[in-house]
């Protein structure tokens, strides 16, 4: 997990204090707990080649639901962010939170429970205290209410945290996966009328192996973790499939995983690509140049001229009464009238100038700066800010 999500060099120096640090937690939780699988199950039948493709198809809806747990994630996560106070955010995610529990009682706690009593194979208990009890014997009401559930606990987990509650991703992840693996199978074996029958209590497992391996971007860490919650080796293969599929699916959408995507936005993620580490820790501000020569679009020729004339640089901004960028002044635009003066008084800055071919804001990070210098046609452009007095900026270096 520390590998795959924060992005650790696989060397030696970094293996072994996570191998240290793991044993330590096993010892020790063994001493207290025993060791006992978290989800213990009996895994049924073997790995067949005919199941492939619905190892691949839970991939994919494991991916797809993944991508929706992420992008749900973090616009309810910046919906509580409006408030400031703690206790709106409280007022909130308690009322969220009680009535989401109301009607699908499954959400409440960290589902380990339920994920139990679905390996257990008796789903329909789940059904109990809530209003949809009445119809537990109904197929589609059975599959109405695991499918809202599982699209609204990414709610009632957010509401927990952002409303002042202790939580984690970890729990809501499995949940959501095994119950993804459950509706996956209740398909399956409905509409297969018997003629092919998966084991819902290995899908709910892959399903929870999909769901770690596409919100976390950590492949590996879902097939580990679910084989050993649930001493369920067997399903090696089953797991192998699954994460990679889920995973190689969101990133078709999502880059990053729920864990860096805030800091991929603000353009601090460390990565093992050298290079983009390197930006990532440079600061814009360190490697701009601030001595230009300002001139504005209602200069003459004459004016601007004089202002060449103290210059040592080859670039002009051109700035409004705003002092917002409008062009450049190139030294190499004005070579061949410069020495006339008789069209001093007949040309303005605003007739010689051209637009910059990338403008680029302060705030923006490195990476993002480079990718706008790669784009750029000229062997040397001068590029400013848009944000600041445009007469401070310029990029040091010529893009390659």
């Amino acid at each position: 997990f520390a590998i795959e999500v924060f992005g650790l060099d696989l060397t030696l120096w970094s293996l072994l204090p996570l191998f240290v640090a793991s044993l330590s937690g096993v010892l020790i939780s063994y001493l207290f707990f025993g060791n006992a699988a978290l989800l213990p199950i009996q895994v049924s039948g073997s790995f067949l080649m005919r199941n492939i493709p619905f190892y691949l198809l839970l991939g994919v809806v494991g991916g797809f639901m993944s991508a929706y747990f992420t992008f749900v994630y973090e616009w309810v996560n910046r919906f509580f962010a409006r408030f400031s106070s703690p206790y709106v955010r409280l007022l909130i995610g308690g009322a969220v939170l009680g009535l989401l529990v109301f009607l699908m009682p499954p959400l409440y706690g960290e589902g380990y429970d339920s994920v139990n009593i679905l390996l257990d194979g008796q789903y329909t208990q789940l059904l109990d205290g809530s209003i949809f009890e009445a119809f537990s014997s109904s197929y589609w009401v059975v599959f109405a209410f695991f499918l809202l559930t599982v699209l609204f606990k990414v709610f009632a987990s957010v509401a927990t945290n952002s409303g002042g509650g202790c939580g984690g991703l970890f729990a809501p992840t499995l949940f959501v996966g095994g119950l993804t693996g459950f509706l996956f199978s209740y398909l399956v074996n409905y509409f297969s009328s018997m003629r092919v029958f998966i084991s819902p209590k290995n899908y709910i497992l892959l399903g929870m192996a999909g769901l770690m391996a596409g919100v976390m971007h950590a492949p590996l860490t879902g097939v580990f973790l679910i084989a050993e919650l649930s001493g369920g080796y067997n399903l090696f293969l089953p797991l192998m499939l699954v994460s990679l599929t889920s995973f190689a699916t969101i990133r078709i959408f999502m880059p990053h995983s729920i864990y860096s995507l805030r800091l991929a936005e603000q353009g601090k993620l460390l990565t093992h690509q050298k290079d983009t580490a390197v930006l990532t820790l440079m600061n814009l501000e360190n490697v701009l140049e601030h001595d230009f020569e300002v001139v504005h679009p209602e200069m003459t020729l004459g004016e601007m001229v004089k202002v060449i004339s103290v210059s040592h640089r080859n670039s002009f901004p051109v700035v409004n009464a705003s002092g917002i960028l409008v062009g450049i002044v190139e030294l190499d635009n004005v070579r061949n009238i410069m020495f006339r003066p008789e069209l001093y008084e007949r040309y303005q800055v605003r007739r010689i100038m051209v637009a910059p071919e990338v403008k680029i804001q302060s705030s923006m990070p490195m990476t993002e700066v480079m990718r706008s210098l790669g784009m750029t046609t000229r062997q040397s452009t001068s590029l400013f800010s848009t944000s600041m007095p445009a007469s401070a900026l310029r990029i040091r270096g010529t893009p390659s």
